[in-house]
């Protein structure tokens, strides 16, 4: 396999993670607000991982910069597990169809710098930003499983476990 195409792999293992995860937790703790990270919910947390896969799907198709931090919140994937799962399933599709010239195309990418709103526009590649997102996502699946922990929703052993630390408790 092609080491550019890998982070499609990767993305999409993330995504089917996401996906089991969704089927496992029951329609009232999906949006249960938690008390151990203020505010959040394994629904919103959800929602914010996808909007980062799909802001860079969208940015990508549109040749427009990819904006990680212009987000709509309050939308069903935060409290419908079936829009969640549609929403998953949608992305990997997406995701499945970017070939090795796709992922080698640069990509602007809007960031915030600061609360004031002040932003800057840098350069990257499709697969970069994917591996990105996958990262990202990475550490909000972990916020996730603190969530699901909370309210006794069982979870696998690797959901929100970065794949460096399943590499390196596999060598312990």
């Amino acid at each position: 396999m092609a080491a550019i195409t890998g982070v499609c792999c990767q993305a999409d293992a993330v995504l089917d993670q996401c996906a089991c995860f969704i089927e496992s937790v029951a329609d009232d703790k999906f949006s249960q607000p938690s008390a151990v990270l203020a505010g959040g919910t394994i629904g919103k947390h959800l929602r914010h991982t996808l909007d980062h896969y799909k802001a860079l799907m969208d940015g990508h198709a549109s040749n427009t910069p990819v904006d990680y931090d212009h987000r709509t919140r309050e939308v069903p994937i935060e409290t419908d597990r079936s829009a969640a799962g549609e929403a998953v399933a949608e992305l990997r599709a997406r995701i499945a169809d970017l070939d090795e010239q796709a992922l080698s195309s640069p990509v602007r990418i809007r960031v915030m710098l600061t609360s004031d709103g002040d932003e800057t526009e840098l350069t990257s590649t499709v697969a970069r930003e994917l591996a990105f997102a996958s990262h990202h996502a990475i550490h909000h699946n972990a916020m996730m499983k603190a969530i699901a922990m909370e309210m006794d929703v069982s979870c696998s052993d690797c959901f929100g476990v970065a794949p460096s630390t399943l590499e390196y408790q596999a060598r312990s």
